[in-house]
This record gives structure tokens, sequence and C-alpha cells, in this order.
């Protein structure tokens, strides 16, 4: 079967709607099969709606948000959100209830005590996988195609282990409707691997799907219903989608050229700051991080932000593919 998007297709900025405004920081979004969407919140916790309904606020209820960046983001099977921490000292997995009750979930990884952690997603089977970006402080150190520290980590009964190691800016990772592959996010390495999934489970060598350039840097990713893989880019603000048969096509962009340029440019420096990235010029993606499939059909796209309030969406000629979060409910 050909893949059917069409090569033509591409959204405009004013094609896109505010699905929720009144956010901070909502790096990572969910959208659940019962309707609901769920955003990394960043002072602790998250924010729950419903399209058209007011946003809910869950907030840590011990009183110390500044303990806890919430990064990537995850519905347990338990039905609480589960949430890696990208503070500046305390990584790790957390789980946070409606209530705003936060426990650990994972703290170490082969006995040691967890970095600052970006991205978390628990299998059909119960286990934890996660990402760590970098072992460097601050992260911006390893902003670079010449540091290769992070990792994929998996948590479940036989304990907390890193499954694959040397990565460039670990980020998002994402299973292949097939079950067969486990693909990442290399931020700063501008590329997108992937892994063949092993029982264990384990992962097999690392292949490298696509390469970017420019100040394309992926951070989010997820699958459409036919293969097709959907990246968000901080620094160019664009949505990227790779094809089956591995070309790319680039599905949505809000360009400041000159900036986007700038940030080019530093980055074959090795230069690129933490300032460098902290805003998007005239860009009004506002740092897009992470897109996700949800409405009835799984054809509204919902677009978070690394520098924004509000979680932006588009309608999709074509269905996304269930993500392990769709099924799950909150308690």
């Amino acid at each position: 079967m050909s893949y059917p998007l069409s090569t033509d297709f591409k959204l405009q900025f004013s094609d896109l709607r505010v699905c929720a405004a009144g956010l901070t920081r909502p790096e990572c979004v969910l959208a659940l099969q019962t309707g609901d969407l769920i955003a990394a919140h960043g002072n602790g916790g998250y924010t729950h709606w419903r399209p058209g309904a007011a946003p809910r606020h869950v907030l840590p209820s011990d009183g110390n948000p500044l303990r806890y960046v919430p990064n990537g983001i995850a519905v347990s099977r338990r039905g609480h959100v589960l949430f890696a921490n990208l503070g500046s000292e305390l990584g790790g997995i957390f789980s946070i209830d409606g209530s705003g009750a936060i426990g650990p979930v994972v703290q170490a990884v082969d006995g040691a005590p967890m970095p600052p952690t970006n991205f978390v997603v628990e299998d059909d089977n119960g286990a934890i996988w996660f990402t760590v970006s970098t072992r460097r402080r601050p992260r911006a150190q390893a902003w670079t195609r010449d540091i290769a520290d992070g990792f994929i980590g998996v948590a479940d009964a036989n304990g907390s282990r890193i499954v694959a190691d040397g990565l460039g800016y670990t980020n998002e990772i994402a299973f292949s409707p097939d079950g067969q592959w486990v693909y990442v996010n290399e931020t700063y390495a501008q590329k997108v691997s992937r892994f063949a999934l092993l029982p264990g489970p384990a992962l097999g060598p690392k292949e490298v799907v696509c390469r970017l350039g420019g100040a394309d840097f992926p951070d989010g990713l997820c699958f459409d219903a036919f293969g097709g893989l959907w990246l968000t880019c901080v620094g160019s603000n664009r949505v990227i989608v790779v094809r089956p048969d591995g070309s790319t096509q680039i599905v949505l962009e809000d360009l400041d050229v000159e900036y986007t340029a700038y940030l080019a440019s530093r980055y074959e420096a090795n230069s690129l700051t933490a300032e460098d990235m902290a805003t998007t010029g005239k860009s009004r993606l506002k740092s897009v991080s992470s897109l996700v499939f949800g409405g009835a059909d799984r054809k509204t796209a919902y677009l978070g932000c690394l520098l924004g309030d509000a979680v932006l969406t588009f309608d999709s000629p074509i269905a996304g593919a269930p993500t392990t979060n769709w099924t799950r409910s909150l308690r």
C-alpha cells in the first residue's frame, strides 16, 4: 500500500488553533481515547483538560515544586501520571496522582543515581522506558554533535538498567506500530535512530533512520497509522515527516530565517548556549517540542512547546497510530 500523505501537504501557521492556553512549559502532550488531554506542567505536575473545557493544573502537594521539572510524561497502567524529572540536580522518574501526591518510581540506573531525565513511557508489559540526554552538567555542554553520552534505560522486575548508551542527546522514544522497533531522537546529533526491540526487554544494534541539518534539532516524535514518523524540531520550529521510504517532508514551519541561521552557525561552531535556545526569535511556534494524535479518529494533532503557554492543534489528513497511553485513563 502506498503512503497516503500527499507530498504537497503543508500547513500554514494560520491553520493552527489554540486548544488550551494559560499553561506552564507544556513540553509533552498526551491524548487519550477518552478525549482527555494531558500536558507537562513546568512547576512540578501536569495539566488535564478536554477540548473546550478549562484546564485543571495538578501541582505537587508537598509544597516544594522547585524540586521537579516534568519533561516527558506518560500515563501509567495504574492511572497516575509518570514524569521524567529534568531538574538541575534531581533526576529520575516520579509518579503524581490527581491530588498532587508524588512518589519516586525510578531513582537509579545500573546502581547509580539518575541524572536529569528527559522522557518516560510505560509499555504494555509494565516496563518503564526512560531517556537521559546527557551526563554533562550543565546540559548545554552537550549541545554539540561531538558529545554522545546520553542513554536509553528500562526499569522492570529485573531492575533498572541501561539498554542503549552513547547517544547524541537522547530525547523522545517511540515504539513502531508493529512493535518491532524503538525509535529515538538524538537531538544535538541531528539524527533519528532506531533499535530492534528484543526479548528481555533489550535493544539490538543502532541503525540511523535519517539525518537533519541547519537548525533542525529533533525533540518529539510519533507515528501515524501508515508508518510515517512525525518529528518536532526545536531551533527551526518545524514539523517534519519521515516517510516510510526514508525521505523527509516539512509539513509545518514558522521560521525566523535570520535567527535560525544564527542558531545553525552557533551549532556548527560548537558554541550553542542555553541563552541561544531561550528564545525562538520571531517564530510563533515557541520551540515546538512534541506532537500527539488524538480525537475520535486520531486525526487531530496537538503540539507541545518549551517556551509558550499554549497547546496548538491542527487537522491531519491521515490518522495517527495509537500510543501506549491511548487506551489508559486517569484515576
